[in-house]
Formats: C-alpha cells, sequence, structure tokens
C-alpha cells in the first residue's frame, strides 16, 4: 500500500487563503479530505479550530432521490444549523445558486454544473470559519464561477480561512496569500504562491522534456526505418506517428536519398539534448546527415510548426546566405535560435536537405517535438519582448 501522504506539516494562519497544488496523485485531494474531517489520518496529528464547510467531491453529501430543498435542508443540519436557520437562509442559497425552478426537483435530474452551484450555495451560506474548496468549481460555467470566485475573495475580508486546490495555475496566483506544493504525497515546498507555481511549472516542464526525448528516441527509429519517397507522400498512406498521444501530426519523411538526414536534436545553451524549453532561451536544432555521393548543390533547411500545421517560422542555409561549396562525407549541421521566444505550446521541427531548385533529397516533417512553457499568460505563438509606457491621468501601482 502506497501512503498518500508521507511528512507532511505545516500551518495556516485564520484569515489566510491557502492554496494546494500538484500532479495528479500529489495528495492534494486527500489533504483536503483530512481538513474537512472526511478521512483520519493513519498517523501525525491535525488540528482544524473553527466550523469547516467543504466542497470537494461533486454532489457529495446530496442524496439523488430527493430534491433539492430537501437536500440543502439536510447539508445545513449536517453542518451545524438549526433547521430553522436553514430554513431561514434557504431564499439566499436558491438564488445564489439560481435554481429556482429546479429546487423541487430530484437532485438526480441535476447536470454536474447544478450539483456545484447548489453544494457551494450550502457551504457557504453556512457562514464556516474555514472553507475548504477543491476542483469541483471546474464545473461551473464562466458567470458563476466568477460569482464563486468573488464570495471567496469576500470572505477573506472578512477573516475567514480558505483551502483552495486548482489546476489553474492564475487562480491560485490571483486568490491565495501561500501555496503549499505536493509531489507524490511529500512537500515539495511551501511560500510565495509566484515562487511555487515556477518551481512547479519548471518540475513539469522537466516532466514533459524526459517524455519528449522519450518518444523521440522512438520516433527517429521508425523514420529511420520508413521508406523514403521521390515526392511527397500522401498522410494516408505514409502516416508515421510523431508520438503515441497525437498520431494525426503525420511525421514522415521523403526526398531522393541523394543525401541523407541521419539523426536531428534539439540542444541547449549548454549543448544538452533537450525537448522542453522556458519562452525565450536558446534552442540549437542539431541536423546530422550523410551525402549517398560528393554534392556540390545542396541546401539544409528548418520549419517550425504548431500542432494545427501553422508555419511559425522557416529557414534554410540559402535564405541565410550560406553558399554551398561540398557536402562528401557524413557532417553536423547546427542552427541556433539565440531567442526562441514562441508562446506556450508543442510545436513540431521540420529538417531537411534539398537542391537548390527545391528537390529534396531528405524531408523530415515532424522529425522533434519542442515543448515551450511560458512564465506568462500572454496568447499566440510569437512572445516578443515589449515594454509598456503612459502618461496623462493613468497610473499602476507596481510601476
Amino acid at each position: 500500500m502506497v501512503p498518500a501522504l508521507t511528512g507532511v506539516s505545516f500551518e495556516v494562519r485564520r484569515g489566510e487563503t491557502f492554496g494546494v497544488i500538484g500532479a495528479n496523485g500529489s495528495g492534494k485531494s486527500t489533504l483536503l479530505k483530512l481538513v474537512a474531517g472526511i478521512l483520519k489520518p493513519t498517523s501525525g496529528s491535525l488540528q482544524v479550530r473553527g466550523k469547516v464547510s467543504a466542497l470537494i467531491e461533486l454532489g457529495a453529501g446530496f442524496h439523488p432521490e430527493i430534491s433539492g430543498r430537501e437536500n440543502v435542508v439536510i447539508n445545513g443540519v449536517m453542518l451545524g444549523l438549526s433547521r430553522r436557520e436553514i430554513e431561514r437562509r434557504l431564499p439566499e442559497i436558491v438564488e445564489f445558486a439560481g435554481l429556482a425552478d429546479f429546487i423541487d426537483q430530484p437532485v438526480k435530474t441535476y447536470s454536474s454544473g447544478m450539483y456545484v452551484r447548489l453544494g457551494f450555495a450550502v457551504a457557504v451560506h453556512v457562514d464556516p470559519d474555514v472553507l475548504v474548496v477543491d476542483e469541483v468549481l471546474a464545473v461551473g460555467d464562466e458567470a458563476f464561477s466568477r460569482r464563486c470566485l468573488d464570495t471567496i475573495q469576500q470572505f477573506s475580508t472578512r477573516g475567514k480561512t480558505i483551502f483552495f486546490v486548482s489546476h489553474s495555475l492564475a487562480l491560485v496566483e490571483e486568490l491565495c496569500d501561500r501555496v503549499l506544493y505536493l509531489q507524490a504525497g511529500r512537500v515539495r515546498g511551501l511560500g510565495d504562491p509566484r515562487e511555487m507555481l515556477a518551481a512547479y511549472r519548471l518540475d513539469v516542464s522537466a516532466g514533459e522534456g524526459e517524455r519528449l526525448a522519450t518518444e523521440h528516441v522512438g520516433d527517429q527509429e521508425l523514420l529511420r526505418a520508413a521508406p523514403a519517397q521521390a515526392a511527397a507522400p500522401e498522410p494516408q498512406e505514409t502516416s508515421i506517428s510523431a508520438g503515441s498521444d497525437q498520431p494525426e501530426q503525420r511525421a514522415r519523411r521523403w526526398g531522393d536519398r541523394a543525401a541523407v538526414i541521419t539523426g536531428c536534436r534539439l540542444l541547449d545553451r549548454a549543448g544538452a539534448e533537450r525537448y522542453a524549453f522556458q519562452s525565450g532561451e536558446e534552442v540549437t536544432v542539431e541536423i546530422a546527415a550523410t551525402p549517398s555521393r560528393p554534392l556540390s548543390d545542396f541546401v539544409f533547411g528548418l520549419g517550425v510548426f504548431t500542432s494545427e500545421d501553422v508555419c511559425v517560422h522557416g529557414s534554410n542555409t540559402e535564405i541565410d546566405g550560406l553558399e554551398p561549396a561540398r557536402f562528401d562525407a557524413p557532417a553536423v549541421v547546427r542552427v541556433t535560435l539565440p531567442r526562441c521566444d514562441l508562446g506556450e505550446g508543442t510545436y513540431l521541427v521540420d529538417v531537411a536537405v534539398h537542391d537548390r531548385r527545391g528537390t529534396p533529397h531528405d524531408y523530415w516533417r515532424g522529425a522533434c517535438r519542442l515543448r515551450i512553457d511560458s512564465p506568462t499568460r500572454d496568447a499566440g505563438v510569437y512572445r516578443p519582448e515589449r515594454r509598456w509606457s503612459s502618461e496623462g491621468g493613468v497610473a499602476w501601482r507596481n510601476s
């Protein structure tokens, strides 16, 4: 049996909004269930001062066969209110949840969003000292999610303690005073939200890089074994998966084999092989190739594409002013992007050797996959360096 949490120790101050982050299976939900009193620790101790209200599992505590109204009363009593108190607060709960037309229907007829709306409305209207909220808020619609977040912020200003778990790192940064980062049931870090989120993003990026590197080895073997075509093949006839999770990306190769690409790698500034980078880092694409005969007419090319086959960037040695002289033995050609200012996402890297008329000797479609992580939440595939300035009647607190 694997323990869900090991050696986890922390204190939460009264009135603090405390975030918990980590990958699936890191122990976040188990920790919140312990705080909510749903589970008991098998070792160690846990103290919670004040009344706790929890919204952890979708529909937890609701009986599907009875009405929403009856479930509100039962849940309110279970959370420590008298029947008179819950009856008095019932109109506010129904209004907050927006379920006036459905409150007397059996909750088994509710959608997942309606479950969340009713559960959150009950949780906040029993006026707890500690509010425990798990990822279930992601099920609600945009308007209700915004109302929930506003309510959480109001709770904070009233000195309530909030435990908050979300895979939305932007929300964690916006709402939380401190963040606990769990990894495999242990404390990976505890402190400032930005610092913890940066550590989490780096770990995710490193893990993604390791996965892409492992898949890259298999992809290269498949592509080396694939017969080259004289012209670009039809995708449905020559498709080779660039990775087990995205078979539609059609990694493939074609050409007349006057020169053969024998390998392709991505390297970082230190020369280490990597496939996951932060936006703005230096990236080098290394192409190993061997000519079938001595060549004096040759061009090495590079293309970067989104997963939807949109070309982000393409260039080659001829465009960049390198005039061919000789290619008569195995060689390695590298192209370095000093600042790879791409937006967050996974990109396909194409490499090619062709003659100056464009006839392909060897073209590898999706020879590598490049993962880019961005420290900011801007949109698009390009992240240029930028500066804001202003004058007149406008100001910002952090300027």
